[in-house]
């Protein structure tokens, strides 16, 4: 696990201990980062279930203003804490160790550009928090913002949603990334 690009690029990352973590292939992340281009410069991100950190520390390497990482795991918010003081990037950052639908719930937050979610797998997390995030959107997403879900691919199920809609999704092998935007308003 490495910093793929940007001011950080080369650096490498620690893994959480323990096996509570599935860290995004560097193969999957450079491919996300291709996706998402020139969206990261001058963005806010959330990353929840957020592991190593390693999505948001690429999204600072690589220009975001800010980005906030929840996990609810103590292993996990000191792994990314380590990875911060590394890469040099823990002035754009704050770790919240808190159950990310608890952090959702506190909306003690300006709304984010991207909200990257990898929750653990096949437990149908991710599809309760596409449903926290469409009743709302607006309450955690700009309205030009996008919500990236990394799961595995036995795990999609088509989700019918009323504020947001599904744009894209790629496959990487064991690996799905969907990209859902807020569906436009008249």
């Amino acid at each position: 696990m490495r910093v793929i690009s940007g001011i950080a690029r080369g650096r490498k990352l620690k893994k959480v201990p323990g096996d509570s973590t599935r860290p995004i292939m560097d193969r999957v992340k450079e491919n996300l980062f291709n996706i998402v281009g020139e969206f990261v410069w001058d963005s806010r991100w959330l990353d929840l279930f957020a592991g190593t950190g390693q999505v948001g520390i690429e999204a600072l390497s690589r220009g975001a203003t800010e980005v906030v990482f929840v996990d609810s795991v103590r292993a996990a918010a000191k792994t990314i804490q380590a990875n911060l003081a590394h890469t040099g990037l823990t002035n754009r950052a704050l770790v919240v160790q808190t159950d990310a639908f608890r952090y959702l719930d506190s909306h003690a937050f300006e709304p984010f550009d991207l909200i990257y979610v990898a929750p653990p797998q096949y437990k149908n997390i991710w599809v309760d928090v596409m449903r926290v995030l469409d009743e709302r959107p607006f309450a955690y997403l700009k309205p030009d913002g996008l919500i990236v879900v990394q799961i595995d691919p036995k795990e999609y199920i088509p989700l019918e949603l009323t504020n947001l809609i599904l744009d894209d999704k790629r496959k990487y092998g064991n690996t799905l990334l969907c990209f859902y935007e807020p569906v436009e308003t008249e």
